[in-house]
């Protein structure tokens, strides 16, 4: 079972609307484009969505100097257009007891304000894994939709 009490949550005011915001999480093009940290790339040809509730996706990040792939994967828990996502997100053979990502958008002047919250695991600043990729992800989806 996944101890929600581990977590963090980063918060990012993106100047694009909400609807821009979640076509980038939601479709397979776009995904191709952000969803990976520094140093990584993913193909659009490896990129499966299927955003409904129990609909699930499916990603690789490549790291581009070793041509290291990370597979990753997740079921849709809620799926409330242009307002709240919910899916889990890990190992593609465990898509039920994973992590936990819950993404909220707010429209605001600036924009889009991306609350991106995650349960599960534990993340800190400067931690090189799950907070410090998830930072760069975010980083990466701005300067994208920018």
């Amino acid at each position: 079972m996944i101890d929600t009490s581990k977590g963090f949550t980063l918060r990012r005011t993106i100047a694009a609307t909400p609807d821009r915001v979640w076509t980038a999480w939601t479709d397979p093009v776009a995904v191709a484009q952000w969803w990976h940290p520094r140093g990584t790339s993913t193909p659009r040809d490896e990129v499966r969505i299927d955003a409904r509730v129990g609909g699930q996706y499916r990603y690789t990040m490549v790291n581009d100097a070793a041509g290291n792939r990370v597979v990753t994967a997740g079921v849709y828990r809620e799926v409330a257009p242009f307002e709240r996502l919910v899916f889990t997100w890990g190992e593609p053979d465990d898509v039920v007891d994973t992590p936990v990502v819950t993404l909220t958008l707010e429209p605001v002047a600036a924009g889009t304000t991306l609350t991106f919250d995650l349960r599960g695991v534990d993340g800190a600043p400067g931690d090189g894994f799950f907070y410090d990729g998830w930072r760069e992800t975010l980083d990466s989806l701005a300067e994208y939709l920018g």
